[in-house]
């Protein structure tokens, strides 16, 4: 039992919880590795299984981290305007091929983004990697500001919940 009180709006009281507690409880659980490892099985044919919190804080430590996770996701959270790549070469911004090397990702035989880590670019969410489907889906477009901008935010996204699953995964709760 964790002793904790629900109320409806969250409170800023350690010994309440509310709904979006458990929501960004149950999204730190789902993006937990070793959580995905062990139901691996179980995720394909049935809704997840998900874990009681142990105690209050190790459900405190997963609220803070799902929340982190989820608003990332909602592109809600600061940390999205912390580019972590450039943009360097002028152009026409046509998509006409893209390839990854060398941490750069090109968009076509002159212009890319810079700085992209390995693990962005083969970053798998569900079944598809997010990094290269977002530039396959607008393949023939010219990319606008607006576009690049965006696409500059999901690379720190993805490197961002790359660093917090890996920051669940240390917390063990099941």
């Amino acid at each position: 039992m964790l002793n904790l009180r629900f109320t409806n709006e969250k409170e800023d009281n350690l010994k309440t919880f509310a709904p979006i507690d458990v929501l960004d409880y149950v999204y730190a659980v789902l993006h937990n590795p070793s959580y995905r490892k062990k139901f691996k099985a179980l995720l394909k044919i049935d809704f997840p299984r998900v874990p009681y919190p142990q105690d209050p804080t190790l459900f405190r430590k997963l609220v803070t981290l799902g929340n982190e996770l989820r608003t990332i996701h909602l592109f809600e959270n600061s940390v999205l305007d912390n580019l972590i790549t450039t943009y360097p070469i002028s152009g026409n911004n046509l998509i006409t091929t893209f390839k990854f090397e060398s941490g750069r990702i090109f968009i076509n035989d002159n212009q890319y983004f810079d700085n992209v880590p390995n693990l962005v670019w083969d970053f798998y969410i569900g079944g598809y990697q997010p990094a290269q489907k977002w530039l396959k889906d607008r393949k023939g477009r010219e990319l606008t500001f607006d576009e690049i901008l965006h696409y500059q935010k999901i690379i720190v996204a993805l490197d961002e919940t790359d660093r917090l699953m890996k920051e669940i995964d240390i917390i063990e709760h099941f």
